[in-house]
């Protein structure tokens, strides 16, 4: 190491012994030794693709959340910051794709484009499944692997300069020290039974609600059917009076033939119930209320209004408080004064939450103005100078 790298060491901290990460692995080929009927690993773009185009309620659960999270009223302490992050990055809102990369994935990745005297000009949001950790020899990410085909593009975590290159927001994962865990490998199995249930739906009205039925022979007119003519009746009775083309086409049957036709049992038909169920572990996985996904519940307005509540508090801000933080910590170097966070006064979901601080704090007497700001959450440095002079 050079001189000026021990310089540079010692005034980021480099005497400091980090404790030396490890990504967790597990063999791609371990199901081969589980029992019969084990799952096959967990494979994100097959699972996006069955849950995000594929599944209403999955899709609808992840839009609610990205797009609510891309639309909740910023409040910075700069001027500088919020332009940069507001700004739409190849046709894409920053925020909104960061959340859906962390509520999928558990992953988001920023990259920081610089302009010719070294300060950010765009942040792109890179596609987490693209991005890979490129560890240093204690294991602590020494630089970030982007690929896309046979392309490829390392990342620095910093320049030459010391500046950051790239910032990764992820998710807590108990048994991983690089990448984060997202709400998708949760919900996949909800959306594979969600999946299935409508699939055999659709079968199932393509039939008339009913299994098909039989075609009964009466008498000895089973003896008289040889192999090619049985072959030769399966193929015309599949070919003119089965699928939804041929719903209730009528059937002219041969002296000696009879058609049975079978029903389902009231337990064999409960998919609705399936599906619901489903639903609701899919939701239950993203964060957001069932009754907004219409689902079946107790959907009175009160209840609606509580659920809407329930999904900013539990959601939809600590999510977005995540991005901001991180956002506002990788670009700190260049903005080191400036925060990013949700202006809770411009939410209408949360309107009665704080009509009701308000309406605590205003009367407290022996409260300062400061103080009350403070507990409002507003700016409160003009009211301290004038406290202390008086």
């Amino acid at each position: 190491m050079s001189f000026l790298d021990n310089i540079a060491s010692a005034l980021k901290g480099g005497g400091r012994v980090r404790a030396p990460l490890a990504r967790s692995f597990t063999s791609p080929w371990h199901f081969a030794f589980e029992p019969a009927g084990a799952r096959a690993p967990f494979d994100y773009p097959s699972a996006l693709r069955r849950a995000f185009l594929e599944n209403p309620v999955a899709q609808r659960a992840v839009r609610l959340v990205a797009e609510g999270v891309g639309r909740a009223p910023l409040t910075a302490s700069g001027g500088k910051l919020a332009p940069l992050v507001h700004a739409c990055s190849a046709g894409q809102s920053l925020i909104e794709t960061l959340a859906a990369h962390l509520l999928l994935h558990g992953n988001g990745y920023v990259q920081i484009l610089k302009d010719s005297f070294g300060k950010p000009a765009e942040l792109f949001a890179l596609r987490p499944e693209r991005v890979s950790v490129i560890p240093g020899p204690d294991g602590w990410p020494s630089a970030y692997l982007y690929k896309v085909g046979e392309k490829q593009l390392t990342i620095p975590l910093e320049d030459e300069d010391g500046w950051p290159g790239i910032i990764h927001i992820k998710a807590f994962h108990p048994a991983d020290d690089h990448y984060g865990a997202g709400c998708l490998a949760a919900a996949d199995q909800a959306v594979a039974i969600h999946n299935a249930a409508a699939a055999w739906n659709r079968a199932l009205l393509e039939n008339a609600a009913r299994p098909s039925g039989a075609l009964v022979l009466e008498g000895g007119a089973a003896e008289a059917l040889s192999a090619e003519q049985f072959e030769r009746l399966r193929a015309e009775l599949a070919l003119g009076f089965s699928g939804e083309g041929n719903a209730g086409r009528p059937m002219v049957l041969d002296g000696g033939m009879r058609w049975q036709a079978m029903s389902m049992t009231p337990a064999d038909m409960d998919f609705a119930e399936l599906k619901a169920a489903a639903a609701r572990d899919i939701a239950l996985a993203f964060g957001v209320p069932p009754m907004l996904l219409g689902l079946p519940g107790d959907n009175t307005y009160a209840n609606y209004r509580e659920a809407n509540r329930a999904l900013w508090r539990l959601t939809l801000l600590p999510l977005a408080g995540k991005i901001l933080a991180g956002i506002s910590e990788g670009l700190s170097p260049w903005f080191p004064k400036e925060r990013l966070a949700v202006d809770l006064d411009r939410i209408p979901e949360l309107a009665e939450d704080r009509e009701r601080l308000w309406a605590q704090v205003s009367p407290a007497g022996f409260l300062s103005d400061a103080e009350k700001r403070a507990m409002l959450g507003l700016e409160t440095s003009g009211l301290e100078k004038e406290g202390e002079t008086s």
